[in-house]
């Protein structure tokens, strides 16, 4: 796979309280391109970051609808992965370039 392939799939890491607890067992969350599979996942982190994936469990995240301008309007759908490495293995996700 191509490098400029590899960087449309891994949009960015999610950082959150879960994401940060999930750290700790050495499983990290990312946002994937919405056509990502579960192999491209791995595929991408594991090239990437030069470590062993041990698991991908990819979900769809709805969009929520919120009022805007006295109006409905509606955020969009995205993809998130739940990516688990082998133990022993980290990733720095919040290493500034």
């Amino acid at each position: 796979m191509s490098t400029e392939h590899l960087l449309n799939i891994l949009r960015a890491p999610h950082i959150s309280e879960k994401s940060a607890r999930l750290q700790e067992s050495s499983s990290y969350v990312f946002e994937v391109a919405s056509t990502a599979t579960k192999a491209d996942v791995k595929a991408a982190v594991e090239e990437l970051f030069s470590v062993k994936v041990k698991a991908v469990n990819v979900v769809n995240v709805k969009g929520k609808t919120k009022p805007f301008r006295n109006r409905t309007g509606r955020r969009s759908d995205w993809r998130k992965a739940y990516v688990s490495l082998l133990d022993g293995q980290t990733i720095d996700v919040t290493a500034k370039a």
